[in-house]
């Protein structure tokens, strides 16, 4: 297991705790961690984009003009995708692009993540993650004596609504619950401060 520093609000050390190899001490597997980014985007994409074929548009209901004797070409209708105006052929349609990834490849893939986040030093623990009211200043003002204004990813173990609704003011800080944290969160995010109590959760819901 690997020791790190826990913090306080005022980023003195005031002690340590361990941090089990099977999630942080993992091999960092850089191709898993691009399949599993790519599908947390696709399962997001809606998926709505739609054009209209010749059956769609509207107008087109006569003939244009008779069918011999004009020199043209046999026309059935002016909404035929060869005119202007007329249908879109192959064009998007309304479909699913989300698909599903084992559940122990998302596993690995989160345990490459912190390992990555570790190994680079940009992992810290504190032993109290917490402000009293939900004000963005207060929240602000904690992170500023930590040194992670921005583009810090705060990890608890449970909702704490105080502390996820001062966050939305704060450019690039986000709260995430250890029961929905994802690959995409712990790599769009330069810094992650960690809760004491989220790492004792973290070793029952992910190790093992």
């Amino acid at each position: 297991m690997a020791a790190i520093d826990i913090i306080d609000k005022k980023n003195k050390s005031i002690g340590k705790t361990e941090l089990p190899d099977d999630i942080f001490g993992v091999p960092v597997n850089k191709g898993l961690l691009h399949e599993v980014v790519r599908n947390h985007f696709a399962n997001k994409r809606q998926g709505c984009a739609a054009t209209k074929t010749r059956g769609l548009v509207r107008g087109g209901g006569r003939k244009p003009y008779r069918q011999k004797g004009s020199g043209r070409a046999r026309a059935g209708s002016n909404r035929s995708p060869l005119w202007k105006g007329g249908g879109t052929v192959f064009g998007p349609q309304p479909r699913d692009y989300s698909y599903r990834i084992p559940k122990k490849a998302k596993w690995l893939a989160l345990s490459s993540a912190l390992a990555a986040k570790l190994a680079d030093g940009e992992v810290s623990v504190i032993d109290e993650l917490s402000i009293a009211e939900p004000k963005t200043r207060a929240l602000r003002e904690m992170l500023a004596s930590l040194g992670m204004e921005r583009n810090v990813l705060l990890i608890i173990p449970e909702k704490n609504e105080a502390l996820e609704l001062a966050s939305r003011n704060l450019q690039r800080v986000s709260v995430a619950r250890v029961s929905e944290l994802n690959v995409h969160s712990v790599l769009s995010h330069e810094k992650l401060l960690i809760a004491k109590d989220a790492v004792e959760k973290m070793k029952e819901a992910y190790s093992g």
